[in-house]
């Protein structure tokens, strides 16, 4: 007989990732959305082997604080809701605080933000890896708005990494779901 055995957070953390990202194209769908949320108006999403070496998306939008970078990357973590009935008046695409969480447990990810509220100017980045890394805040250049980097994706996680299709089958997907919320959002210009 097996014995219960409560899972590491590590582990917990890789198979929540599941849920949310099943592939290169849903880590897309999830930058997307929340750049849609912080008021972009311009997204730019570059892609490498499907996704899986390398997505990244650039956008205009209001950024993030610094003191907000390094808690953005915690599950549970969002701008979007702060007590039960916020969820009666829900306007945006994503509420959770689950995606940059699940998908920085499965890849190297950097963050990198100019918040439009920043006094000083300062842009700052935070970079995590497979969530095993403290999440150091570090100063950095960049415009205002926001730019997520997902570099090898399931790098940690083999078993999922071997159910993705071929390069050219999940860059498609991402293509589609790019086209999705382009198509739903005049007002926003995506370059993929």
């Amino acid at each position: 007989m097996h014995r219960i055995n409560l899972l590491s957070q590590r582990l917990a953390n890789q198979i929540a990732a599941g849920e949310v990202v099943e592939r290169p194209a849903s880590v897309v769908k999830e930058l997307l959305e929340n750049s849609l949320d912080s008021g972009a108006t311009r997204l730019d999403i570059d892609v490498e082997q499907g996704g899986v070496k390398l997505i990244r998306v650039r956008d205009n939008g209001t950024g993030i604080q610094k003191d907000d970078l390094a808690l953005a990357l915690s599950r549970h973590a969002t701008s979007k809701i702060k007590e039960l009935a916020d969820l009666e008046s829900i306007g945006s695409l994503g509420f959770r605080g689950e995606a940059l969480a699940s998908i920085s447990s499965v890849s190297r990810l950097s963050l990198q933000s100019l918040a439009a509220a920043a006094s000083d100017g300062l842009a700052w980045q935070v970079q995590v890896e497979g969530q095993d890394m403290e999440a150091a805040v570090t100063p950095v250049s960049h415009p205002e708005g926001t730019t997520v980097e997902v570099r090898d994706l399931f790098f940690n996680t083999p078993a999922r990494r071997k159910f993705l299709r071929t390069e050219k089958t999940e860059f498609g997907r991402i293509e589609e779901t790019v086209k999705r919320l382009a198509l739903s959002r005049f007002d926003v210009q995506f370059t993929l």
